[in-house]
């Protein structure tokens, strides 16, 4: 195939600050993959994400988004943060520490297009990039790029860097050197089933999005179901849990780029801070954040369960 730009693409996505790059053939996915992904949105196993619904056709071959694509990039950038506010204190996920990673990771894609087109060429070349924007199952193409496994935890696990990261997707018209997929190395550990507060996850079943409490504090737009009133603890955006105890995010390292670094008034922020948060305040410290995907109201409803009241 093409051996030198192959891994021309694989320095320069370093040097721009991705943590790992891979290579796969575009093709349709795996028949195992196919059936998985049916059946979980049969069951219902979105929740009310119906836009998953949406496009499947194009999912399940991405040849369909882009017409002579031959190779997907795929890219992993690195959200550890290197400061978090107080355990104590009202807790984000991690990833929504910094700026929206779709914004940071796209244009460091455009970036990596233009050096494999070079800038004479680009207009005229055809790519696509992707990051968690479009019908591309991003965890399945970073798995056949040879970046690591998909865990019990459903995230992508890289090895000795753990799960903390976004993917990104680079669609090509060039045929390059495909990597190749390595087998999972979660072994018997079972850690991120048996320390999920609301057991989304299961050995054997499906991941259940109704009841994982990232889906609840962000993608839900009605009132938090009990069972995620009564688990989330002091989380008021996200949930990390399954990543925290994952063993392998004990050799995570701290991110440095800069887009994803905490604003300090953020880092600053108390209990009594988020009670009093006005949509003045909210679109001042979320600004250009992916919190803004839960609104204003959105949030507040997460932050008051903080401070519910029980009557006897």
């Amino acid at each position: 195939m093409n051996s030198r730009l192959s891994n021309d693409i694989k320095a320069e996505a370093k040097r721009l600050g991705f943590f790992a790059c891979g290579i796969a053939k575009a093709d349709r996915v795996s028949d195992e993959e196919e059936i998985r992904l049916r059946t979980w949105l049969q069951q219902g196993m979105n929740a009310d994400m119906d836009w998953m619904n949406n496009y499947l056709d194009k999912r399940l071959d991405p040849r369909l988004l882009m017409d002579g694509l031959q190779s997907i990039v795929s890219v992993a950038m690195s959200y550890v943060p290197a400061k978090r506010p107080p355990k104590e204190e009202p807790q984000l996920a991690a990833y929504a520490l910094g700026q929206d990673y779709h914004d940071v990771v796209k244009q460091r894609l455009r970036e990596l297009a233009l050096f494999v087109y070079g800038p004479e060429n680009i207009d005229q070349a055809r790519f696509r990039v992707f990051v968690d924007s479009g019908p591309v199952l991003e965890r399945y193409w970073a798995e056949q790029a040879g970046l690591g496994w998909i865990g019990k935890n459903r995230q992508l696990i890289i090895p000795h860097a753990g799960s903390m990261f976004f993917l990104g997707e680079l669609f090509l018209d060039i045929p390059l050197d495909y990597d190749t997929p390595m087998p999972s190395r979660c072994g018997r550990c079972t850690r991120c089933i048996d320390h999920c507060p609301t057991h989304a996850l299961s050995l054997e079943g499906p991941f259940d999005s109704h009841r994982c409490i990232s889906y609840q504090t962000i993608e839900n737009r009605h009132e938090l179901s009990e069972e995620a009133k009564k688990a989330m603890g002091n989380v008021i955006y996200g949930c990390d849990i399954c990543q925290q105890v994952c063993p392998w995010n004990r050799f995570a390292t701290p991110n440095h780029i800069p887009e994803f670094q905490p604003k300090e008034e953020l880092l600053n922020m108390t209990r009594e801070r988020w009670k009093h948060l006005s949509i003045e305040d909210y679109r001042r410290l979320f600004k250009g954040s992916a919190v803004k995907r839960v609104k204003y109201e959105g949030l507040m409803r997460n932050i008051s369960n903080l401070f519910r009241k029980f009557t006897p």
